[in-house]
């Protein structure tokens, strides 16, 4: 009964177009096939296959002001449900020339620079911060959501509310901001921060926590012969995870260093990734990066981790964008790897 609510949903935008406010149907779609064979300490593997969509109506009151009404879908292969989920999807969009905010369904993967496994996080963080496989586990999100794009400043923050707080659980949302200032025209300040809570005043219902990582970096594309583009990128990392704020003995301090090197060519890219962290914990973070093993004890201080991937991109159609990934992983000397396929289809219809 709850999914044949959304019926008068369309109904009702259908009804839109025949009113002087121009509507656009969209359909986005996000097709995933991972395979992850971690066997080490710190994550298990996993094959998550399936697709999920978003189907909704744009009514634009005037070049600032947009209506936004449809509904999110997530069907996982071999589930033995239709749908995993089915959500609403209802945002107010304010735009002018170099900003768009969104309160309501927040758009999760437009946003990402470039292809790529790992740049496939919902909303550019790095993997160490938030594990790629939200992507497809929890794609659906809602808050407020503020995009900059100037000439020389690209930025996003958000805040996404999970989950209520209620007799049984407490209150669960996260936001972040993740940005690029252009120092010069080949180098950049990157920074980004991103912070898991848990709290909420009506019901005391367990622990007050909080998982927060942030940290400025280096960014530089050089021209390399031969390649259409290439990047170098070095961060900085503090983390604080606080399991309980009433016991001073949960709380957890870290810091790492994250360097990336990735190269472009004709549809390939390759890419390094290397850390190094003492005491990194992040909820919500890749634990690869953290310094607690799938048991809950605490590994020692000092963590590394590397990785290398090869991607391969296609786009047979211009609404159409394919990409084939494989990657070997070096986890405190155990050595993992996994391969993936994505598919991304956006289709936009003007409506009569």
């Amino acid at each position: 009964m709850k999914r044949l609510a959304l019926i008068p949903l369309f109904v009702l935008f259908s009804q839109a177009a025949r009113a002087d406010p121009p509507v656009t149907f969209n359909a986005r779609l996000n097709f995933y096939g991972d395979n992850t064979e971690f066997t080490n300490r710190f994550r298990e593997g996993q094959t998550l296959l399936g697709v999920w969509g978003r189907l909704f109506f744009d009514v634009d009151l005037n070049e600032h002001v947009t209506v936004r009404g449809g509904v999110f879908g997530n069907q996982r292969f071999g589930s033995s449900s239709a749908l995993e989920m089915v959500r609403p999807v209802f945002a107010l969009v304010l735009r002018s020339r170099t900003s768009r905010f969104i309160f309501g369904t927040l758009e999760t993967l437009e946003t990402s620079d470039g292809f790529g496994p790992d740049r496939a996080t919902l909303h550019g963080l790095l993997p160490l911060m938030q594990v790629e496989t939200l992507s497809f586990t929890r794609p659906y999100e809602n808050g407020f959501q503020w995009t900059v794009t100037g000439s020389r400043l690209r930025q996003q923050a958000w805040i996404n509310w999970q989950r209520l707080n209620t007799p049984t659980g407490r209150e669960l949302l996260d936001s972040g901001v993740v940005g690029r200032l252009a120092l010069k025209p080949r180098v950049a300040l990157g920074y980004q921060w991103h912070i898991v809570h848990h709290g909420g005043q009506q019901f005391h219902s367990g622990p007050v926590s909080d998982s927060f990582t942030g940290g400025p970096g280096l960014v530089i594309e050089p021209h390399v012969k031969g390649l259409d583009r290439a990047s170098a990128e070095v961060y900085g990392f503090l983390s604080r995870d606080v399991r309980d704020r009433e016991r001073a003995s949960s709380a957890l301090n870290g810091l790492g260093v994250f360097a990336r090197l990735a190269g472009e060519r004709a549809g390939w890219r390759g890419h390094l990734i290397v850390w190094r962290a003492c005491d990194f914990l992040k909820e919500e973070g890749d634990p690869n990066y953290g310094v607690r093993q799938r048991d809950g004890t605490r590994f020692r201080a000092t963590r590394d981790y590397a990785e290398v991937g090869l991607t391969r991109a296609f786009q047979p159609a211009p609404e159409v964008r394919v990409e084939a990934s494989a990657r070997a992983y070096r986890v405190e000397g155990e050595y993992d790897y996994s391969y993936r396929v994505l598919a991304k289809a956006n289709l936009k219809f003007g409506v009569r």
